[in-house]
């Protein structure tokens, strides 16, 4: 519920009339203001729109300039035996592997020390592989001292030491950390005694797979071996077999027995990228079509909110001709998206004749992939010129993000005005108040004064009351 006052002196309805005139003056400029905000976060969320939908395009084009996708191998054949990797390198075909024996780690375990007694003094050389160092062992070094003085070695990267106990004593346990015959571990020791071979005091760590073994072999180096197509046998330190067949990595994992099937390994090319990205192209461009159709005219056949736009026409109109643009090859021939299957109908929407595109992959992938990638000498392929072309319209320096951080200055622009319009229209009350107040004291005043002299006129003599 509002309460008003009248004026006082003149009876007026002031704050009724104060408001009336305010808001015939705020009422058209508010108005303004707000059809310029929605112009204005209309034409915003356009431009964002299409942007949107450029980059989308954009994005799914560029998925065809990527090199790397191309020519991609898909390899099968992997098994409980056998694991299979394949590059661009490798060529279509097929092969039989068979795993002979898998790659082990060299194994070593000494003869037995009762714990806390010294071992023996003088020095040990051990060797892994290409790597070989020294420890020197004290007098009263303990079989534990000589297995942190191992781990502990800054020249060490090949050998790791650690001690298992049972009902004789403690045995230290020399592991190879790499696998193969080459990684087979020695242990030469020149000990303080004189004797080297003998297996009292330090000699008794000495092990030689070729000459004297002190220590016992718990684990045999070996090699990983496969034989390839039932004839071809390679060997390797690791399990890992990389690049004996071109393109291929074959990885053992378990030993084939006399009666299990061997395995089998079939290299296939694979070219699914090009017509995933093409169908993501045509997709995100009719997309693209709509909604450029639906900016420019609503649905019930009105201007839509870009309708006349000169941005949305150029770019739609460049857009058509650019999917158009042939492309020069290197054999001297060129190439369009429509001889890759990329068809439009009299509307402008774009389909793809999948049947078309693989025959064009099928005869000559490289010129195929040559006109999305372009050359190794910096020729451009479809996808840079594409990429180009739309940039100017989406970076973020671009015509688009221009046009809307100009709009969206202009309606920071809108609440700075509302703000003033607010002051202006408070100033504009308390103006009205004052004045209106001023005249209603006058009146309030007149009115005292025409009653003093009624009073006084009616007081004199000869003067007769009417009533």
């Amino acid at each position: 519920m509002t309460i008003t006052f009248n004026g006082i002196g003149s009876g007026l309805a002031v704050a009724d009339i104060v408001d009336a005139l305010v808001a015939a003056e705020q009422t058209p400029a508010e108005s303004r203001l707000t059809n310029t905000e929605t112009t204005l976060t209309t034409d915003i969320s356009a431009a964002g729109a299409l942007k949107l939908a450029l980059e989308k395009v954009q994005d799914s084009m560029a998925l065809l300039g990527d090199d790397e996708e191309y020519q991609q191998r898909t390899a099968s054949g992997s098994d409980d035996y056998i694991q299979i990797v394949a590059d661009e390198d490798a060529q279509p075909g097929g092969y039989s592997v068979e795993v002979n024996n898998l790659a082990a780690e060299h194994k070593i375990l000494s003869q037995a020390f009762e714990a806390d007694t010294p071992v023996g003094e003088g020095v040990i050389t051990l060797t892994s592989g290409d790597d070989t160092f020294d420890i020197d062992v004290a007098d009263d070094a303990t079989l534990e001292d000589i297995r942190d003085a191992i781990n502990d070695s800054g020249d060490n990267s090949s050998i790791n030491a650690t001690i298992i106990t049972d009902d004789d004593g403690q045995h230290l346990v020399l592991s190879a950390k790499n696998s193969g015959l080459e990684n087979q571990i020695t242990v030469a020791v020149a000990d303080a005694d004189g004797d080297n071979t003998d297996t009292s005091g330090l000699s008794a760590l000495a092990f030689d797979p070729e000459g004297i073994q002190n220590s016992t072999e718990l684990i045999a180096a070996e090699d990983a071996s496969i034989t390839i197509d039932g004839t071809l046998t390679v060997s390797s330190a690791t399990n890992e077999f990389d690049g004996v067949i071109d393109g291929i990595t074959l990885t053992a994992k378990k030993v084939h027995d006399e009666d299990d099937d061997i395995s089998n390994v079939s290299v296939d090319e694979n070219n699914s990228n090009i017509e995933s990205g093409l169908a993501s192209f045509v997709a995100s461009y009719n997309e693209l079509l709509e909604l450029s159709e639906s900016l420019g005219t609503s649905t019930d056949g009105t201007a839509g909110v870009m309708s006349g736009d000169s941005m949305l026409r150029g770019v739609m109109s460049k857009l058509r001709n650019t999917i158009t643009d042939s492309v020069s090859l290197s054999d001297g021939s060129s190439m369009t998206l429509s001889q890759l299957g990329v068809s439009s109908d009299r509307y402008g929407v774009l389909s793809l004749d999948t049947d078309t595109l693989n025959e064009q992959i099928d005869e000559n992938i490289d010129l195929v992939q040559e006109f999305f990638v372009g050359t190794e000498d910096n020729e451009e392929g479809f996808a840079d010129t594409f990429d180009e072309f739309l940039s100017y319209y989406t970076d973020d320096e671009g015509i688009i993000q221009n046009r809307i951080d100009t709009k969206e200055v202009q309606l920071e622009d809108i609440d700075e005005q509302r703000e003033s319009l607010t002051t202006r229209m408070e100033s504009l009350s308390a103006r009205l108040y004052a004045q209106y107040n001023a005249m209603d004291i006058l009146v309030a005043s007149l009115n005292s004064t025409s009653s003093y002299v009624q009073t006084q006129l009616e007081n004199m003599p000869g003067v007769v009351n009417s009533n």
